[in-house]
């Protein structure tokens, strides 16, 4: 519960700090994005050697033990377009049956675990002392714009912020209503901030 609290303040302190970039990241993510509609090799055009993706709600329903079916072959050409190594899971849930998938099933994937949970910038930075890859090379692909986004905003890489996630109300209505209600909590605080901006500019602009 402690820990739990103070990643509960370094959250909201970081989000403070980094509102800008939030906020613009925010904006400028297709509404109704998924992990499917990425096409990875536009990414690989832009500059970007590493991806990293988050699970619950990028590769999966929430606390799924294993990807989509429907996403299998896409991890598939990410391992042919990134390379081995150069795939990694950051999730806050890296559970040892995910490792196990991974290790079995998609050998070349890396999965990170023993760090500080996102938001905290740990868990990217350890990526980048792999693969010695500068972190404006480097994609994190998240659902959650106070975690893995702020994270991403901390460690300076790139991001993908994806905007509809993949949920399963049927299974786990308890647990997909309950961070369908943190995903709404942040793009609302989002929403407030780029409204009060504007009214800010509106107002100096009438002054002028």
């Amino acid at each position: 519960m402690k820990r739990f609290f103070h990643r509960l303040i370094f959250s909201l302190k970081m989000s403070y700090q980094y509102r800008k970039d939030l906020a613009k990241i925010y904006l400028n993510s297709p509404r109704r994005l998924q992990t499917s509609h990425l096409v990875l090799n536009d990414f690989k055009a832009q500059g970007i050697e590493v991806l990293v993706l988050d699970f619950d709600g990028v590769l999966a329903a929430h606390a799924e033990q294993t990807p989509l079916d429907a996403l299998q072959q896409w991890l598939t050409e990410g391992l042919a377009i990134f390379g081995e190594n150069h795939v990694f899971i950051l999730s806050n849930k890296p559970n040892s049956q995910r490792i196990q998938y991974f290790q079995k099933n998609f050998q070349g994937v890396q999965v990170i675990s023993g760090v500080r949970k996102k938001p905290y910038a740990d868990g990217l930075q350890q990526i980048i002392e792999i693969t010695q890859c500068p972190a404006a090379h480097i994609l994190m692909v998240d659902d959650r714009l106070l975690t893995g986004v702020l994270a991403a905003c901390i460690a300076n890489t790139q991001v993908a912020y994806i905007t509809h996630p993949y949920t399963n109300f049927e299974k786990r209505p308890l647990q997909e209503s309950f961070f369908s209600l943190l995903r709404f909590s942040e793009r609302r605080l989002m929403q407030t901030y780029c409204l009060l901006k504007k009214k800010k500019l509106s107002n100096q602009h009438k002054v002028q």
